[in-house]
């Protein structure tokens, strides 16, 4: 097993993003032997924390998965504390030092990842200090991971890119969509690598319609000052939906560029009109469940008492290209729905005498599995490869998504992470909807929590003589 050296600096390390996935990630990582005894960890945030504190709160992190006490102490004796502010040169210096002592301490080969889990509006700040005030090795790599969101339109996500560019080259960075990361996600590229039976099928051809949903039970709950300024839209299907759709719509590449091709794919979205976005896209919000045990969005603290913030989007896409003209790509997700669950369905054409599935349904959350929707008679081939694939078994032991997000970081693979190029044209094709919903006052709120979303989004599907399958 290939052991890697390294050195995560990680901005952010009291956040909740930290206690609840990434020390677990990373011990995780520590058990399988990915990370042994030559790697350091150093947490930086404002909170005057000191190592011995730090331990604990990792120790605690990771307490559950740990076969022992004594094992979650040794891993987090490789943590080190420095009380941070981002705008403080000084402080970058002192990184600098300790960066350099743990280098030589645990021989890390000058290998370095610095984490962002701070909020954009940082990430060019601490990306100019980490040059100007040296911290970059000068040998091994340097890899900076940053989490979504990604500026907040075409324009702010262009001047965040620029300013990170100053410090770090295209290849260092590595965007996080942690649903790249999630082993059905993860399966589904392979099977389309490597199936030739499957891979010849996906095309419009054979497929009547895909529909993507990214269905949430919950409600915005404590999260509605971010969601005012975000929506469905922005926080939703400006990067996993549509990473998604690029992965299931993608032409296979031959070279193994899993990036390239999506960023093929996602340069065919369309370039609707206003009118094209009024027909094409439905918005929502939430009210307050039949039962009134439930309330509604605008209920929320820090939510406006008129707000016109989406909580739910539907849409119906068409790619610009020739293995998928005429084929409608559909897509959904929103807050406080009847039930928590994210999907891929593939319905193909009824053709006489075909012997393809009536339809193929990935569950990605909450269960991982393939439900095949066929005859006795076409059942056994497709099946068999789907089981090939996706194995219950191995689904169910396969690394979580930061977990193999953060390996795939040490490995220099970036196939599971978000090119610029791709945050480019997910972002010119999310300014058109918004630009054109911000001509109109929708009327809001227009679904019941506890509801698969507005009437508005079964309509658009039945106009094409369709109908959602979940």
């Amino acid at each position: 097993m290939k052991k890697h050296p390294v050195l995560i600096t990680l901005f952010g390390a009291t956040g909740d993003l930290a206690s609840r996935k990434l020390y677990p990630a990373l011990f995780k990582l520590y058990q399988k032997g990915f990370l042994a005894e030559d790697f350091a960890v150093i947490g930086t945030a404002r909170r005057p924390w000191t190592d011995e504190y730090f331990h604990s709160v990792v120790e605690s992190s990771v307490s559950s998965l740990a076969t022992s006490s004594n094992e979650a102490k040794q891993f987090a004796s490789h943590f080190y504390y420095l009380s941070h502010n981002v705008n403080d040169t000084n402080h970058y210096i002192k990184l600098k030092e300790l960066s350099k002592e743990l280098d030589n301490r645990y021989q890390l080969q000058g290998n370095r990842i610095f984490y962002l889990a701070v909020a954009p509006q940082f990430f060019g700040v601490i990306a100019k200090h980490l040059k100007d005030q040296d911290v970059l090795s000068k040998v091994g790599y340097n890899h900076l991971i940053i989490e979504k969101p990604f500026g907040h339109d075409y324009q702010s996500a262009e001047e965040l890119n620029t300013a990170l560019r100053t410090a770090f080259k295209e290849e260092q960075i590595y965007r996080i969509d942690h649903y790249l990361g999630k082993p059905m996600i993860q399966q589904l590229a392979l099977m389309r690598k490597d199936n030739t039976a499957l891979e010849n099928i996906l095309t419009g051809e054979y497929i009547k319609n895909i529909q993507i949903t990214l269905a949430e039970e919950v409600s915005v709950e404590e999260r509605g000052g971010y969601y005012e300024t975000s929506g469905a839209l922005r926080d939703m299907l400006q990067n996993h939906i549509l990473q998604v759709l690029a992965l299931i719509t993608m032409d296979t590449p031959l070279d193994g560029n899993i990036r390239k091709a999506k960023i093929n794919v996602l340069n065919q979205l369309p370039n609707y009109t206003n009118e094209e976005i009024t027909e094409y896209f439905v918005r929502g919000q939430y009210g307050e469940d039949s039962a009134h045990t439930k309330p509604a969005y605008r209920a929320n603290e820090h939510v406006a008492n008129e707000s016109t913030v989406e909580t739910f989007v539907a849409g119906k896409i068409s790619l610009q290209s020739n293995r998928w003209k005429n084929t409608p790509i559909y897509v959904r997700t929103g807050k406080s729905m009847a039930h928590k669950h994210t999907s891929i369905v593939i319905q193909f054409k009824e053709l006489p005498g075909s012997e393809i599935p009536r339809s193929i349904n990935f569950m990605i959350a909450p269960d991982e599995r393939v439900q095949l929707d066929s005859s006795e008679a076409t059942s056994t081939l497709y099946r068999a490869i789907l089981n090939k694939y996706f194995n219950q078994k191995e689904l169910q032991t396969a690394p979580e998504a930061y977990e193999k997000l953060i390996l795939d970081c040490m490995n220099h693979e970036s196939n599971s992470f978000s090119a610029w190029e791709e945050v480019a044209a997910s972002w010119k094709f999310v300014d058109l909807i918004r630009d054109a919903w911000n001509k109109e006052t929708p009327s809001f709120p227009n679904y019941q929590s506890g509801t698969m979303g507005p009437i508005a989004s079964d309509k658009l599907l039945e106009k094409d003589g369709h109908q959602w399958i979940i």
